[in-house]
């Protein structure tokens, strides 16, 4: 489509825009001059293509566009001033907006000239062509329509050749260009009137299902015609009576007649301008109420493009017109009325919104230019205003201009600090817990949140860097950026916070839970951004919560009747264990803030429902993720609550991982208790236990010779003895070495009070030896039967001596 350089013409060129479609949204290529003419006959005499050129303004060497007139093209002309079309190879929507109609006509009359040539056959190579832009070539009507007469007594048959027509393509163009050439709406218009002087509801049905197709022909040249100021009460007129609803009469003509409701607030000069603001209000009442129910996807697609492109022309004339800007934002620096800065503000609201669909550069073109006349002035004025409807507008301005750029307002914002001008976030806080509009505390409350947001982490920056191969100091802010946004940070904490969350922190000492609607909105969107800034803003919110308790406020909140109150409750608790933050953590189990939401779930179960779900959802967390300081707070001051939710995994879980951690810290360690007995035990010996150490001996003075338990073979003695070793049974040893051990004058030893430890200790000792004692049995009686033969046969001898 593009080539080097510019074919010569000799035509007038006409300044234009070209768009291009990209997204389901249009996008500017550039402003230039169009020109259509055939190209120059080849050398092989092929014959010359009529073309369409686009000379850029800028670079009068450079062409924007260059597109072959085609059949399959499809062109055709929306508005005086507009026409598009489809490129044929690569599918792409164009569209060529002239900046005045005459030359729209004069290009529009070269194309469709060129195109009835199509249904009619090209020419031949060396027919002679006009390749000029004259009369000659103006549009032909075709010849096979023929329509009734427009009168009451035709209208079936109207209706009847009209839905024929309407079912091939071919028809609805031939139908279109009759309609448009007899100018068949302006004959029908009258009808409507005079069948509602006749009380006809059969005509005026019939007279509803014609404009029904009539406009659903999808062209553009026949909506803007229906929409004009000769048409329209017409149209809209028939458009009342629609007959699939035979009981209903709609009151469009009363609702579009009403020149009342278009308020000028500062007088447009230009005539045009005026027009198109009239006609897109009656393309957006056509498209959004008469024909919201009937709409197809192509006619839907034209009256979105014919709106479109009048508001890109109204919104560029505005903000290029300084007058017009200085007269109206110097309505809000004079004694003006209230009611004409309520409009004002309306009227620029608008335009914050018809921007949204302009290309970035364009918007960022005109928000400059609001800024630069006192926009912000507005703002503040509107959010501060009685007036609902002020304030509404004064939010969507806000809330446009921080989705096209936040940065363009914290840098109103850090001015503000530096001039010691009162700060728009103070504004926005004061909005915040008065208003009553629900929509305006949700825009209020994501301002609050883009404009103090510190973005990621530089943690998550880092990572995210290196994740893609960069530098990791790359993502950081830049020095001068960053200081200003900790000095506006330091003074939202300082002045703003706290008067942001009183409502919060006048819960202490309250017992009444019940909220109305506003109150209980108003704490929904205050612990929501509460949550945000806990997550941004690390240790300037961590000293907030630890310092005005907001921790047991919150927790307050989970006795009140209303249960998505208490859910915003449990989601910040959730939040706060979710950063795995041991400062959070800590503070959580010190204000004991989970002993409300055991008693939630209690109150709760057995029912399944969202309530009950967050709630174990919650204790499922930190289950999962093993978060042993909560783990075992939960276990030791809440066990009693935990028993009756026990039937649950969850709860059992718990308690038996805390219980298991206890048993086994008790095998591996002593209690001070203990370790204090056992170093001192020999310090408190007195002369008993001196006694007791020493050997006690028989009356004959011999120390009598302690049994062992077990009699264990020596490394110094043969092998032999070993299979002869003499096994003496543990009952009868103890019993030896008791009696032994213990002379009957000695009176026994008081032994000192037995300890846990020292108990568990001697049953270990005891287990031990016992597993020696049978270990060595075993070992013995298989000593015991290989020897078992001999000892046999010697007692058989002896016996035989004796008897002898």
């Amino acid at each position: 489509m593009m080539a080097q350089s510019v074919p010569h013409q000799s035509t007038d060129k006409k300044r234009v825009k070209v768009y291009e479609l990209r997204n389901n949204d249009w996008f500017d290529r550039g402003t230039g001059f169009c020109t259509a003419a055939f190209t120059q006959q080849s050398e092989e005499g092929h014959p010359r293509d009529p073309r369409v050129y686009v000379e850029s303004e800028d670079q009068p060497e450079r062409l924007l566009l260059e597109t072959k007139i085609c059949k399959e093209d499809g062109f055709q002309k929306q508005q005086e001033t507009l026409i598009v079309w489809t490129e044929p190879s690569s599918g792409i929507d164009m569209a060529l907006s002239f900046q005045e109609a005459e030359g729209c006509h004069l290009i529009w009359k070269f194309i469709s000239g060129i195109q009835s040539t199509f249904h009619g056959g090209i020419p031949a190579p060396g027919a002679p062509v006009d390749d000029s832009l004259s009369d000659d070539l103006a549009m032909d009507m075709p010849s096979n329509v023929n329509m009734p007469t427009a009168d009451l007594k035709n209208l079936s048959e109207i209706e009847q050749c009209m839905r024929v027509m309407n079912q091939t393509a071919n028809g609805r163009d031939a139908l279109a260009k009759f309609i448009m050439s007899d100018d068949y709406i302006g004959k029908l218009t009258p009808l409507v009137e005079m069948a509602e002087d006749l009380e006809s509801l059969t005509d005026l049905h019939r007279l509803c299902n014609i404009m029904k197709t009539i406009i659903l022909l999808n062209d553009t040249s026949i909506i803007e015609h229906a929409v004009s100021d000769a048409c329209l009460l017409g149209v809209v007129g028939a458009l009342e009576y629609d007959p699939d609803f035979p009981s209903h009469k709609a009151n469009h003509r009363h609702w579009l007649g009403n020149r009342g409701r278009y308020k000028s607030v500062v007088p447009i000069r230009d005539e045009g301008i005026e027009r198109k603001i009239h006609q897109t209000h009656r393309l957006q009442y056509l498209k959004d109420v008469v024909l919201a129910r009937i709409l197809d996807d192509p006619t839907f697609s034209v009256l979105n493009s014919l709106i479109f492109f009048n508001q890109v022309d109204i919104v560029q004339h505005l903000q290029g017109n300084a007058g017009y800007l200085n007269e109206l934002f110097g309505i809000f620096r004079g004694a003006e009325v209230e009611s004409r800065k309520k409009d004002a503000v309306l009227l620029i609201q608008q335009c914050c919104s018809i921007a949204k669909n302009l290309q970035p550069p364009a918007r960022q073109t005109l928000y400059n230019n609001f800024i630069a006349h006192g926009l912000l002035q507005v703002i503040n004025f509107g959010l501060r205003s009685a007036d609902v409807g002020v304030r509404v507008g004064a939010t969507d301005i806000l809330a446009a201009m921080i989705e096209h750029d936040p940065h363009m307002i914290r840098q109103t914002l850090y001015r503000q600090i530096q001039e010691n001008h009162p700060l728009l976030t103070d504004s926005l806080v004061d909005l915040l817990l008065v208003e009553a509009d629900l929509g305006v505390r949700s825009q209020i409350a994501d301002a609050l949140r883009v404009l103090l947001d510190q973005g990621p982490p530089v943690q998550a920056q880092e990572a995210f860097a290196r994740s893609n191969g960069e530098f990791p100091g790359k993502t950081r802010l830049p020095q001068a950026t960053e200081a200003n946004h900790e000095l506006l940070l330091a003074n939202f904490y300082e002045h703003s916070a706290r008067k942001l969350f009183r409502p919060l922190m006048s819960l202490e000492g309250r017992t009444d839970m019940n909220f109305t609607v506003q109150q209980a909105s108003m704490f929904t969107y205050l612990i929501e951004v509460l949550g945000y800034f806990i997550r941004q803003h690390l240790h300037r919110s961590k000293f907030f919560v630890l310092q005005n308790d907001i921790a047991q406020r919150v927790a307050q909140l989970l006795s009140c009747p209303e249960k998505y109150l208490q859910l915003v409750g449990i989601r910040f608790f959730r939040s706060l264990i979710g950063s795995h933050d041991d400062f959070y953590i800590k503070h959580l189990t010190e204000k004991n803030v989970f002993g409300p939401l055991l008693d939630v779930l209690n109150d709760t179960m057995p029912r399944d429902n969202l309530l009950s779900s967050a709630c174990l959802e919650l204790f499922e967390f930190i289950k999962k993720e093993n978060v042993k300081d909560l783990v075992k707070h939960l276990v030791q001051n809440h066990r009693e609550q935990m028993i009756p939710l026990s039937y649950m995994d969850t709860f059992r879980e718990l308690v038996l991982r805390f219980d298991q951690t206890q048993a086994g810290t008790m095998d591996y360690y002593l209690d001070k208790e203990d370790v204090d007995y056992w170093d001192n035990l020999d310090e408190d010996d007195g002369p008993e236990s001196k006694a007791l150490d020493k050997p006690t001996t028989n009356g004959d003075g011999a120390t009598p010779q302690s049994k062992p338990l077990v009699d264990y073979p020596s490394d110094d003695e043969p092998d032999e003895n070993q299979d002869n070793a003499i096994v003496t049974p543990p009952a009868e040893s103890k019993e030896t070495k008791s009696t032994d051990a213990t002379p009957p004058s000695t009176p026994p030893a008081v032994a000192p009070p037995e300890r846990l430890s020292e108990k568990r200790r001697r049953e270990e000792d005891e287990e031990d030896e016992l597993g020696k004692l049978m270990q060595n049995k075993r070992r013995n009686s298989s000593s015991a039967g290989s020897n078992a033969s001999p000892s046999v046969k010697t007692g058989g001898n002896s016996r035989s001596d004796d008897e002898s």
